[in-house]
């Protein structure tokens, strides 16, 4: 048995057993990113030492209690550099933050260590989760496990990278914009993005802060289940966490979806999608149709702003909230003959083409004289594109449509032309701008063999409702099965 072949669930039912230890899981999971991770690149830092602390200490814990159900106790992940973990580093794929050890863990990873989860490393990321391929990490590209040569997706690129190759059974990411969903996507494995305030943000380093939400990657969306159930929740923390409960997500071993209506949007299928992308998401929603799901079409007609919404109130947010690197707290600082000289010779030098060019833009939407035509009317449409979605959810429970117009791209084939890298990411900014969760899964292979993603979309707080019909459409299909071919 390839212990790194194992799903989640597959491996917390062979520990339960007690047919394999934490401490071998963990050291396989080591082992597989030593001999793989050169080529890759989806870890800028691995723990093995504390891992394997950590994982004989789940070892122990469950022998001294054989009996008791403890769910995610010994099973490794790895975490998007952009939340913090106490005595790693935390860089945000910047180098303004080179050699920064935060002193406190984001409670999303403190509730999954709680749990008993063994954290192997932190995971490669576009700087400050700005991008949608991971090529604006300073510290290199990672590579998709599929085709080297092409792109994971981004921002959480590391985190998907490494699942779908089997460096880990389960990861962390972020989603501002579609940063979870779109390298699920690529990548060819199962992705959440919880609603708005569904999961504590303390710890997660902010880009943008009414965008940001803290997801998961499994490979399947079983295994998904088992990490939003111990990751939602209300955090005193977080002012933005709601409060309200997180009922346990039962998924039946059965597929019905009798009584389940789907929603597919005409928007989401456009001129100048990929042809394969649209056939296989249409054939996926055939097999929810033929599974007892209600299919009607509707409408979101304010989706076409979504861009460019997106692209001024992100950059405006992240334009504050990067403010903070200054060369004087976080991270090296560039000498200089006054503090003004520090300041912008740190920014200058360490920020890279990507920060700097959102910065700007977010300045100037902000600025005085321009804020109210730019940043004060991107908000009103932001409302409409949220009222889209509520209008629709009172026909339906959930909308399927495509992650992405393409599946991944070649490395480099978008570096010259920013607007059509903020492209790729056309499907998944609304859900994000109305706040709703969206969950990303394999539904098939382009001709060229890279895998395809459809993408569903639900009411607020109904991540149980998206889970259960993709969890329904994998007990027919085998698309999240599939592994690709890495010696």
């Amino acid at each position: 048995m390839n212990l790194t072949d194992l799903s989640l669930i597959e491996a917390q039912n062979l520990l339960q057993k007690g047919q394999i230890s934490s401490r071998e899981l963990t050291q396989a999971a080591l082992d597989r990113i030593s001999a793989l991770d050169g080529d890759l690149h989806a870890f800028l830092h691995t723990a093995a030492k504390s891992a394997l602390e950590q994982a004989d200490l789940a070892d122990q814990k469950r022998s001294a209690r054989p009996s008791k159900d403890y769910s995610l106790l010994g099973i490794p992940l790895a975490v998007k550099d952009v939340l913090t973990v106490e005595g790693m580093p935390c860089t945000c794929g910047s180098l303004i933050l080179e050699g920064y050890f935060p002193p406190y863990t984001a409670t999303v990873v403190k509730r999954l260590q709680a749990a008993g989860m063994v954290v192997v490393g932190k995971t490669n990321t576009d700087e400050f989760a700005m991008g949608s391929s991971t090529e604006n990490s300073a510290y290199g590209v990672t590579h998709n496990p599929w085709n080297l040569d092409r792109v994971p997706g981004g921002s959480s690129g590391g985190s998907a990278a490494a699942v779908a190759a089997n460096l880990v059974v389960a990861a962390l990411g972020t989603d501002t914009g579609g940063s979870v969903r779109q390298p699920a996507s690529f990548c060819g494995v199962t992705g959440l993005k919880p609603t708005y305030g569904r999961v504590s943000r303390y710890g997660l380093v902010a880009y943008g802060s009414s965008l940001d939400a803290c997801g998961a990657f499994g490979r399947s969306a079983e295994d998904v289940a088992a990490l939003f159930s111990i990751m939602a929740g209300c955090d005193p923390l977080d002012s933005t966490s709601q409060n309200i409960p997180v009922a346990k997500i039962m998924l039946d071993k059965g597929s019905s979806l009798h009584g389940i209506r789907i929603g597919v949007p005409k928007e989401y299928f456009i001129k100048g999608i990929q042809p394969d992308v649209e056939l296989k998401v249409l054939a996926a929603i055939d097999v929810l149709k033929n599974l007892g799901a209600e299919i009607k079409e509707v409408s979101l007609p304010h989706t076409e702003y979504a861009l460019p919404v997106y692209y001024i109130i992100a950059p405006a947010e992240a334009s504050a909230n990067l403010a903070r690197y200054d060369g004087i707290r976080f991270g090296p600082r560039m000498d200089g003959e006054n503090l003004w000289d520090v300041f912008t010779r740190t920014r200058g030098t360490k920020f890279g083409n990507e920060a700097t060019r959102r910065i700007m833009l977010g300045t100037y939407a902000l600025s005085t004289g321009y804020y109210d035509a730019y940043y004060g009317q991107a908000q009103k449409v932001r409302t409409l594109i949220k009222r889209d979605f509520e209008l629709v959810y009172r026909e339906v429970d959930a909308i399927a449509c495509p992650v992405a117009p393409t599946t991944a791209f070649p490395i480099g084939a978008h570096g010259d032309d920013p607007l059509a890298m903020y492209l790729e990411d056309v499907f998944t900014l609304p859900a994000n701008l109305a706040g709703v969760p969206g969950l990303a899964f394999p539904v098939g292979f382009d001709a060229s063999g890279l895998p395809v993603g459809m993408q569903l979309m639900g009411r607020h707080f109904d991540e149980a409702g998206l889970l259960r019909i993709a969890h329904a459409y994998q007990q027919v299909t085998e698309w999240h099965k599939h592994r690709p071919n890495l010696k």
